[in-house]
């Protein structure tokens, strides 16, 4: 039996779905691996880069502003898990546009998630820095800005997959401003390791990434398994309001196989590395491995 420290960045169905599958359903086990998974939200980048990651965007951030070698073998969906999430009365323009001289709780720049926010603002034609005012917040379960919305402290938040959006818009009368899987693409959430510390071809890593692709093969294949198991993570909401977000935001968009759009992350990575003002030193290739891990027999 080979053991392996896996760590998430980020809290919700993002980062955890399929690592909680895997183990649910007991595929670690199946491929002679124990893991040992981590909160390594507040981790510094020098302990992260130690272990496995779940995290691809702050692995693609790393790699880009301090050169990490890191690589990505895995990957779950090209369409990030946050939304804009907003009290009613902000529809003088559509989607994130709308945010123009508003209260945004949002990610810090540096963070995968602030990132990813900054580029869809600024497709909508908005400057993050000027057009409206950033109430910058650390990673949680959005429970503050939840609290801020209801009492006017802030006009929209950018939320993860702690909650189903919709759900809490329709329960507090707010609106789901736009998704931003629909507005900014790249391949995130998977199994990421830094060569330096761990081989991709370790077989520990490569036990892993077989069990989160049956994991993958679960998602879509057994939908009231997958959705039980949301239920598990979302456990303000109903089996009904559960099955309703699988069916729009996961079921459609998560991979089958693990493997990464090439084409797709060119693009990302482009994005965010001029949002971050560097240089695209890495290419797609380059980072997104998919494609040399081993099949799932």
């Amino acid at each position: 039996m080979h053991t392996i420290d896996l760590a998430y960045v980020g809290r919700g169905l993002h980062e955890e779905l399929t690592a909680y599958v895997a183990d649910q359903q007991g595929y670690y086990a199946d491929e002679g691996v124990h893991v040992a998974l981590h909160d390594g939200c507040s981790w510094s980048e020098e302990r992260l880069r130690r272990v496995a990651t779940i995290g691809l965007g702050r692995a693609l951030l790393s790699r880009l502003t301090g050169a990490t070698p890191w690589v990505a073998l895995n990957v779950n969906t090209h369409r990030p898990l946050f939304w804009f999430l907003a009290r009613p009365g902000l529809t003088s323009r559509p989607g994130p546009a709308s945010l123009a001289g508003r209260r945004l709780a949002v990610h810090a720049p540096h963070t995968a998630p602030g990132c990813f926010t900054r580029i869809v603002l600024r497709r909508a034609g908005l400057d993050p820095d000027r057009d409206l005012h950033a109430v910058v917040r650390p990673p949680g379960d959005y429970g503050m800005d939840l609290r801020r919305l209801r009492d006017g402290r802030i006009d929209a938040a950018v939320v993860g997959s702690t909650m189903a959006p919709e759900a809490i818009a329709a329960e507090y009368g707010w609106q789901v401003l736009a998704w931003m899987g629909d507005h900014f693409q790249i391949p995130t959430v998977g199994v990421a390791v830094d060569p330096t510390h761990l081989r991709p071809d370790d077989p520990a890593v490569q036990a892993v990434v077989r069990a989160h692709r049956r994991a993958l093969q679960v998602i879509h294949d057994e939908p009231d398994t997958t959705v039980r198991y949301i239920q598990a993570f979302l456990g303000r909401h109903t089996a009904e309001e559960a099955r309703a977000h699988y069916e729009t935001f996961i079921a459609p968009y998560f991979t089958t196989d693990g493997q990464a759009d090439l084409a797709v992350g060119t693009t990302a990575i482009t994005a965010v590395a001029a949002e971050l003002g560097v240089p695209a030193t890495v290419t797609a290739a380059e980072f997104y491995r998919t494609g040399t891990a081993a099949p799932v027999d």
